[in-house]
């Protein structure tokens, strides 16, 4: 097995750039010390995201594959979320020495096949890469307003409609079936997680490589919604957190608790006027009054959610 620290950076990465997606908006790529991306907005959407081994994702459970897929999708929904065009990806990755160079190349193949179906055009312009007894990814994307503001959390009215694009509730179900049953004497094993996988496709995939709708926020954006976000720490959390921002109370209708509170879908969730023609994709969940706080067919709850600094045991697998 040929690894990272035999083959070296220099190595790795002439292994590594020919896999990576192209971006349409890149003008200097991969090779100097930093990429040059247009912006022919003349403004530009920014957002970042980690992947720990551990508190984010499981070696025993999620194949290099799709750690890339689902480090291309955790961005660009984001990217969407605001309205954007994700454009650009920047990757920095840091792994033990003993990792296979066979993992890299997986990892890149799997940013490459999540930009192609999620967000064509989007690429990945550069990175960085360096050792660390604990697999960490680190990703910034970058996306295009085309001349629309941005959809923000806070401008959410009463009278509006909440609209949600996506299918809530499936990733935590996959993650459930994870945790009670691709595990051997109580750690996580891959054999297990196979059989898990095999039992619940869909589930599992939405958990291991999520398709959020990134074509939707620009869509929604286009349709004139007034707020939006990823759902991607739980509908429950997310949808509290454009009650809070926006200064009313979102009621919510129709989803069982399991879709209300699941995370890491990567739903948008969205608010919309009246009168706004829903684009499709979207289907309306709910209204948005004076007051603050969220409901759940007419029951106020709680906004819970995932929390990076709550509920993980510390274990890796």
């Amino acid at each position: 097995m040929t690894t990272l620290g035999a083959l070296g950076e220099s190595a790795v990465l002439a292994r590594i750039f020919p896999r990576l997606p192209q971006a349409d908006a890149q003008l200097v790529g991969p090779g100097d010390d930093a990429a040059v991306i247009a912006a022919p907005d003349g403004r530009y959407v920014v957002t970042t995201d980690m992947m720990i081994h551990g508190p984010d994702f499981r070696l025993a459970w999620s194949s290099p594959r799709d750690l890339g897929w689902k480090a291309a999708a955790s961005n660009l929904a984001d990217v969407a979320a605001m309205g954007a065009v994700p454009s650009a990806l920047v990757v920095a990755l840091a792994a033990p020495a003993d990792t296979s160079i066979d993992f890299l190349e997986a990892f890149a193949d799997g940013l490459r096949d999540g930009c192609a179906e999620l967000s064509p055009g989007a690429g990945v312009v550069g990175g960085d890469l360096s050792v660390s007894d604990v697999l960490t990814i680190a990703v910034t994307a970058f996306g295009d307003l085309e001349g629309r503001q941005p959809v923000l959390r806070s401008g959410a009215h009463p009278g509006d409609v909440v609209g949600l694009a996506g299918v809530p509730g499936l990733a935590a179900e996959g993650l459930r079936l994870l945790f009670e049953h691709g595990v051997s004497d109580g750690v996580p094993d891959a054999s297990a997680a196979a059989r898990v996988a095999a039992e619940h496709p869909v589930p599992v995939a939405a958990q291991l490589r999520p398709r959020p709708p990134i074509s939707s926020g620009r869509d929604a954006a286009m349709a004139g919604a007034t707020a939006m976000l990823d759902t991607s720490d739980g509908l429950a959390i997310d949808a509290a957190r454009i009650a809070s921002a926006s200064g009313v109370r979102l009621d919510v209708r129709g989803l069982s608790r399991e879709e209300f509170l699941g995370g890491e879908d990567h739903c948008l969730l969205a608010t919309f006027p009246s009168d706004a023609q829903i684009p499709e994709g979207f289907r309306v969940i709910g209204s948005v009054a004076e007051g603050s706080g969220l409901s759940l067919d007419g029951v106020t709850v709680g906004g819970d959610g995932w929390d990076p600094y709550r509920g993980w045991n510390g274990g890796a697998g």
